[in-house]
């Protein structure tokens, strides 16, 4: 059975989770994004390149791929989707909020095991080193709408540990909370996207081993313009620079294997 929380009074200090990424030139017309968590750190750059060479502002709203994809779906202001599965995109679409011509394949996932620098567990041992009684609690994204939290589960499945690890898990809103969960000492070890492992905020902080991909079905991260967007061709030209050589060499520099690119 799940453990929804470790400890009740830090889940909801962390509970921020989705939050914004401010921009960092202001402008006079804005772009509002809804982004999986998984891109903070890449976006981060993204935006703040795109911003200069437009002199806009681009505002960045992160969460789980599910319940940004509902918010979208109920009306949600974005004019741009990333999402972290694609599927979701590609059922907006069908549903009319999204504009089919706009979806793009953008990058291709990965998971890791990640714990704390302090920690004395070796995640190098791989997925069956959560199964020892030194690992009480192990952190993912929460599988019903989070795909980085699905591929840790199937992750977890294929390598024959999920019956003994299950008791354990820890269910973070989304890929970044989870990584939180860990980074604050509420779990002992966390399966978390790569693109947020190896980003200079949080890579000197912990030590991961980078899970086989055959170990679970690909993340396949699309992205989308909305039909509600009063932003359409600013919209679609940020799309089209996050997948320009210089935006795919930035995805590529945090660990997210490119559409046409061996994993």
């Amino acid at each position: 059975m799940y453990l929804l929380a470790a400890v009740g009074a830090v889940l909801l200090a962390l509970s921020a989770v989705p939050g914004t990424v401010e921009s960092a030139v202001p402008g006079t017309v804005e772009l509002h994004v809804g982004a999986a968590s998984d891109l903070r750190f890449a976006l981060e750059e993204l935006t703040a390149r795109f911003e200069r060479a437009h002199r806009v502002r681009v505002r960045v709203t992160l969460g789980s791929s599910g319940q940004l994809a509902a918010q979208i779906a109920q009306g949600a202001p974005f004019d741009v989707f990333f999402s972290a599965d694609d599927t979701f995109v590609r059922t907006l679409a069908d549903q009319g909020a999204i504009r089919k011509d706009s979806i793009r394949l953008y990058a291709i996932g990965r998971i890791v095991l990640w714990v704390r620098s302090a920690s004395t567990i070796d995640p190098t041992q791989g997925l069956g080193v959560l199964t020892g009684q030194a690992v009480r609690f192990v952190a993912i994204a929460n599988p019903a709408h989070a795909p980085y939290g699905r591929a840790a589960e199937q992750a977890l499945k294929k390598a024959g540990v999920y019956d003994r690890v299950r008791a354990k898990l820890v269910l973070g809103e989304n890929i970044s909370q989870a990584l939180q969960f860990v980074q604050t000492g509420n779990a002992d070890a966390g399966i978390v996207a790569l693109s947020l492992a190896i980003a200079p905020a949080v890579k000197t902080r912990g030590r991961y081993w980078v899970i086989p991909s055959y170990l679970h079905r690909p993340i396949r991260q699309a992205v989308g313009v909305t039909t509600r967007s009063h932003q359409q061709g600013l919209a679609g030209t940020f799309v089209a620079f996050v997948n320009s050589a210089a935006g795919r060499e930035i995805m590529r520099r945090y660990g997210f294997a490119l559409p046409g690119e061996p994993l």
